[in-house]
């Protein structure tokens, strides 16, 4: 967040951030509050049960909790529907992202 990112957020720019219960859950809070101080839209992905987080997102996914080396597994789930049904809602084909080039090997 620090440095460039930071300075295309306003208004307008969603930002999502994964903020479970971990032991860098207060950092994440603080770049939620930096993103909010600009104005900017924040979407969570949180712990299952976190009541803070509400009241610092605009949007807020939770995901159920589990053992730690296993959250990120489950925090990226949301993301993928996320990209996928953003895409969408753009008119991309997600089934031929553009750039993609397949390499094939025939034995």
């Amino acid at each position: 967040m620090k440095h460039g990112p930071i300075a295309l957020i306003d208004e307008n720019m969603p930002v999502v951030f994964i903020a479970t219960k971990d032991e860098v859950y207060d950092k994440v809070l603080s770049g939620i509050e930096e993103v909010r101080a600009r104005k900017g839209k924040v979407i969570a992905i949180a712990s299952e049960g976190d009541s803070h987080i509400g009241k610092v997102a605009n949007h807020v996914i939770y995901i159920p909790n589990t053992l730690p080396m296993l959250m990120p597994v489950l925090s990226v789930i949301p993301l993928q529907l996320l990209a996928y049904y953003t895409a969408v809602e753009r008119g991309c084909n997600v089934d031929m992202p553009r750039n993609l080039a397949k390499s094939v090997t025939v034995e």
